[in-house]
Parts: C-alpha cells; structure tokens; sequence
C-alpha cells in the first residue's frame, strides 16, 4: 500500500520537477529547492485529497505558489543578518579625528556633519535594516521614551536598548561609508 502511493505520486511529480523548480526560480530565487521540497512533502501528505489526476499539475502549481508565499512572509519576518561586530568597533568620532578629513578645521566633526543634508542623512538611514531604523526614528527623531518606544515595537525595554546601541554604530558607520562615496570628505564640498 505505502509501496503503491509512493509510486504513485513519484509518476504524478516527476516530469512537473523542471517546471515547478523553475516557477519557484521564480518566486522565491535562491530558496527555490527548499520551497520545491516544502511543496512536495505537503502534496505527498495530502496526495488522498487529489481525486482527478488530471489536475495533478494545477494542484501542485498551487501548492507550490502557497509555499513560496509562506517563503516571503517568513523572510519578512526575520531581521535583515548585519554584521554587526565590525560596526560595534567603529566609531565615527575616532575615524573623523584619525582621518582629518578638513585639516584647517577647529571644529572638525562638525565641520563633517555640515556635509551632510536632510537628504543625505534620510538616505543613509533608509540603508539600515527595520530592526534598527524603527526605535532610532522613533527615540531620536519623533522623542519617544524607550519605554514607549519598547511598547510600540513590541519589544522588551533591554531588547530596544540594544538596538538602539547597534543602531546608533551600524548609523555611524554608514554615514561614513556614505561620506567616502559621495565626496563629502573634502573641505569646501558643500
């Protein structure tokens, strides 16, 4: 009987893989094997629910789709992976000092932050992943406490704490790599 089914559903699937691995291509790009994978083991457990084999490719198309669909909304879900320990060691006080970027400055750091405008600064924030623009924008521009900020992520208080410490790094950091890019390192740029 197991012997039987599992034959059964290997000639259902097998000449459909191409198309369903390339529509998952599609879909879900690099992740396309494991929503492939996904969507055959929730066929072959619900192969009793497939009454008219004719329609064994559409049923696998939708399976498949509703895979895929659940791929994004779990990626949507996880934080954006930040390498974070090199951001923790930047600092961008140090990196202006130790750079020198206006030589004739007496006022060096702010000399460099006059480089930038409401534009540049808003670009370089959008860069950062959510888990850290969100409790940055909320405490640092819009003035919530981090209690409120905390309650309005749905996050414990330490939890929002540190983000907004890595936050704050990960900002410095852009900010500088942003600065490199655009030429806002050289005295007179503004």
């Amino acid at each position: 009987m197991v012997i039987e089914r599992k034959e059964r559903f290997r000639q259902l699937v097998v000449d459909d893989l191409p198309r369903l691995y390339g529509l998952a291509r599609r879909l879900v790009g690099e992740e396309a094997e494991d929503a492939v994978q996904d969507c055959l083991l929730k066929a072959f457990r619900s192969l009793n629910t497939l009454s008219d084999e004719s329609a064994a490719r559409s049923w696998l198309t939708a399976i498949l789709v509703n895979c895929c669909r659940d791929r994004g909304r779990a990626r949507l879900r996880r934080p954006d992976e930040v390498e974070l320990e090199e951001a923790e060691r930047f600092s961008l006080f140090r990196r202006i000092a130790d750079e020198d970027p206006f030589p004739y400055s007496d006022s060096l750091h702010m000399d460099f932050l006059g480089q930038f405008d409401r534009d540049d600064l808003r670009r370089v924030l959008l860069t950062l992943p959510d888990i850290y623009r969100v409790p940055l924008v909320l405490v640092h521009m819009q003035g919530f406490s981090t209690k409120e900020a905390a309650t309005l992520v749905d996050a414990p208080l330490g939890t929002v704490l540190a983000r907004l410490h890595r936050g704050r790094k990960l900002l410095e950091k852009r900010i500088w790599e942003y600065a490199e890019s655009h030429g806002l390192l050289k005295e007179g740029t503004t």
